[in-house]
């Protein structure tokens, strides 16, 4: 996750932003060691009052604290691309998505190999829920972005259980710290095989949360673009304890879902949209710097759900301090995971 406002060209597009993301898999000992812990906790994962697999609701309510706080665990060390861990979390992602019944893929492109799992529906439009799974050097990444590879699998564990009109497919996109090149990579091949994608959900970064005055910061140049968003956290005090979106102005049924998703549960959430032309200018590069903008770039619609990175987090990137899992909030997460599955459980269609 890189920082999300472009700070000197805000102004300039003051006028145009308006408000409102098979292959059989060889299994190797590193998918055997961090496979175990969170398939034990699915018997205590589903007993959360209200859960069912025939609502949307009723999905939301089966999302375990206890499973994404023991994957983030799991994937809180160093993973950079060619480190052991690195490789041991692919693993886990494949292996995971395997025992869940999705057609798991391993998409070689040149540096890199992303994870991808399919449960086909009556309808090939596929909506993807996706985060990134490699991390900065020396850094454990709890929040950058074990937070959102951990919402990812249980978002993939939890949806499993539905039937839908459309496709389910989780992605778990490598080499994003150095420019989105596993997602792009994906996002062209399926471009170019004219593959049909309804909408991305880009986890990144949900893990960090701070009721405190003044916890959350705002980028220079807020205020002009997007007024109504930022009085809506100034009056809030700065506190950092809502999340955002960040979607282009196509995904505006699945932005749509994602707020009623997250009002239906309390949770704070604060909404950005960009035009099409927006998606694609160096003007709002920032706000283009996470996966979902590999799907904007293809020409497909694409959320980023995100906790604003350093705006908030000191952390990040371990610039400030370790980005260690107990400086996380679960229950914040816990609440954001429900909300992306509320609202991609809508963007699938339930039968």
């Amino acid at each position: 996750m890189k920082s999300y406002l472009a700070q000197a060209a805000l102004a300039a597009a003051l006028t145009s932003c308006r408000v409102e993301t098979p292959n059989t898999i060889a299994q190797d000992a590193a998918a055997d060691t961090l496979a175990d812990g969170p398939a034990a906790a699915e018997a205590a994962a589903d007993g959360a009052a209200g859960c069912s697999a025939t609502t949307s609701a009723g999905l939301m309510a089966c999302v375990s604290r206890t499973a994404l706080e023991q994957d983030v665990t799991l994937i809180a060390k160093p993973r950079a691309p060619g480190d052991k861990h690195h490789a041991e979390v692919r693993e886990l992602c494949a292996t995971r998505l395997a025992e869940l019944g999705y057609t798991v893929e391993r998409h070689n492109y040149a540096t890199g190999i992303n994870i991808v799992g399919v449960r086909a529906g009556s309808s090939p439009a596929r909506v993807f829920v996706s985060a990134h799974y490699d991390h900065v050097e020396n850094c454990a990444g709890a929040d950058d972005n074990a937070s959102g590879l951990a919402g990812t699998l249980e978002a993939a564990r939890i949806l499993a259980k539905g039937q839908y009109e459309r496709t389910i497919a989780i992605g778990c996109w490598d080499e994003e710290e150095p420019g989105l090149i596993g997602s792009q990579a994906y996002a062209e091949r399926a471009k170019a095989n004219g593959e049909p994608i309804e909408v991305a959900y880009v986890f990144e970064m949900i893990g960090f949360a701070s009721s405190a005055e003044n916890s959350q910061r705002l980028p220079s140049g807020l205020s002009i673009v997007f007024p109504d968003q930022s009085a809506q956290i100034t009056n809030n005090g700065s506190r950092g304890d809502f999340i955002a979106f960040i979607a282009d102005e196509n995904a505006k049924a699945a932005a749509t879902a994602l707020e009623q998703s997250a009002s239906s549960i309390g949770l704070k959430n604060v909404s950005l949209s960009l035009t099409t032309p927006q998606t694609g200018s160096s003007v709002f590069r920032d706000l283009r710097r996470s996966d979902h903008a590999s799907f904007w770039a293809s020409g497909y619609s694409g959320i980023q759900i995100t906790d604003t990175a350093e705006f908030r987090n000191k952390n990040y990137h371990c610039i400030g301090g370790a980005d260690t899992v107990d400086t996380l909030d679960f229950d914040f997460m816990t609440r954001v995971v429900r909300t992306v599955i509320g609202a991609a459980a809508t963007s699938l269609r339930m039968k």
